[in-house]
């Protein structure tokens, strides 16, 4: 008796497995007879492991692929993600919805071209054609939408004003404000999109107005993974540092009010700077950071006369405020400069250049520089008597 029941149980689990083997096989016949590692990954990692992940409901899954594919003009595909979306709960009309929304992002040949598939889609399964919904538009977030109108009238009116004018009246004004697509799911779709096309400078106001409008932090993260099995690895990994830099003001934004104000005191931290990288005996004192995400530091540094830094750069640019005394500063190949108390000096990222005390009196000044992947400065070679000049600069 005991053995019957373990051969029906055996039996039981090997169909069991033989069921969810042919349930898992997505890829088309072709794929394993071409190029069956293709076969594996489709799927028992994308739809095996991927699809099934719960970091985004296979609704959303549904709209970030759709978004991704028809952004891109891979009309071959959509048929199949157009049923699947269906039966992952996207009704006819949020789909119709989605292909205008994309025909801004993307453009409307993607768009028409979407439409084409997903027409015989709907005829396949008694679809009736569609009409705008009578629901009540959607109020976009005064505050927010005053912001974004006159960054559009300043940074773009100016150069094309029917553009600024289109994306104020239609874009936002019509488009966004549309019930037959949430304003999350416009959001999800617009950074499934703009991910999938390599425009991640468009990211970061679309992250963030994503999140305003309910997507997660985990949730827009796992757009990001999601898109990578179908727009590609290197436009997903480009989007990666442009949602931490959103991930991480917001983060920082939330901090309490009541976080503390520091104060560096005058004279902190007083030492002699390193002889490697100046000449004469320079001080620095009051180094301070800004917490993350700021990048910002500084200190205040005092030449005596003649001393200068070494030739050297600064990733993202460096500024410079004269306390006291004479200085001079040059860039390579350029004449040397002569600052003074309350001169302000703002020298670009990359260029090599130096600064220190005039030949007869000598300089403080406070610097200020950002920090690019953690560095703040390249220091080079010093500088020589013949560059630093002393009889041709006028003090």
């Amino acid at each position: 008796m005991k053995n019957i029941a373990a051969s029906i149980a055996m039996t039981a689990l090997a169909t069991t497995g033989a069921e969810a083997q042919e349930r898992k096989r997505v890829a088309p016949p072709a794929v394993y007879d071409v190029a069956p590692g293709l076969g594996h990954f489709t799927d028992d990692v994308l739809f095996g492991e991927v699809w099934e992940r719960t970091e985004l409901a296979p609704r959303d899954r549904s709209i970030v692929t759709l978004s991704a594919i028809v952004s891109t003009g891979k009309t071959a595909q959509i048929a199949g993600h157009m049923g699947r979306a269906l039966d992952n709960g996207l009704t006819p009309a949020e789909i119709g919805e989605l292909i205008s929304h994309l025909a801004f992002y993307s453009g409307w040949p993607n768009a028409i071209s979407a439409v084409v598939e997903t027409k015989k889609v709907f005829d396949q399964r008694g679809v009736a054609p569609l009409t705008d919904s009578d629901a009540a538009r959607i109020e976009l977030e005064a505050s927010a939408e005053a912001a974004r109108t006159a960054s559009v009238n300043a940074g773009v009116a100016p150069t094309a004003p029917a553009l600024a004018d289109i994306t104020n009246r239609v874009l936002f004004g019509d488009l966004w404000q549309r019930p037959d697509l949430s304003a999350r799911d416009r959001s999800l779709v617009t950074m499934a999109a703009l991910i999938a096309i390599g425009q991640p400078e468009q990211l970061p106001f679309h992250t963030n107005r994503a999140m305003d409008n309910g997507l997660t932090k985990g949730e827009a993260s796992e757009v990001v993974t999601h898109v990578a099995f179908y727009a590609g690895w290197p436009r997903a990994m480009s989007a990666v540092p442009v949602l931490k830099r959103v991930f991480d003001v917001r983060e920082a934004s939330s901090q309490p009010a009541s976080a503390a104000i520091r104060i560096t005191p005058s004279g902190l931290g007083r030492a002699r700077a390193p002889e490697e990288y100046f000449t004469g005996a320079v001080e620095t004192s009051g180094f301070y950071k800004g917490d993350a995400p700021a990048a910002i530091s500084g200190a205040t540094v005092s030449f005596p006369a003649g001393a200068r830094t070494a030739w050297h750069t600064h990733p993202l640019g460096q500024t410079l405020f004269i306390i006291s005394g004479i200085g001079r500063v040059q860039k390579e190949g350029a004449p040397v400069q002569v600052v003074r108390p309350g001169d302000v000096v703002w020298i670009p990222p990359l260029v090599k250049h130096w600064h220190g005390a005039s030949a007869d009196e000598g300089m403080s000044h406070f610097a200020v520089a950002e920090a690019l992947n953690g560095s703040v400065v390249t220091w080079m070679e010093k500088v020589s008597d013949d560059d630093y000049d002393l009889e041709s600069v006028g003090e």
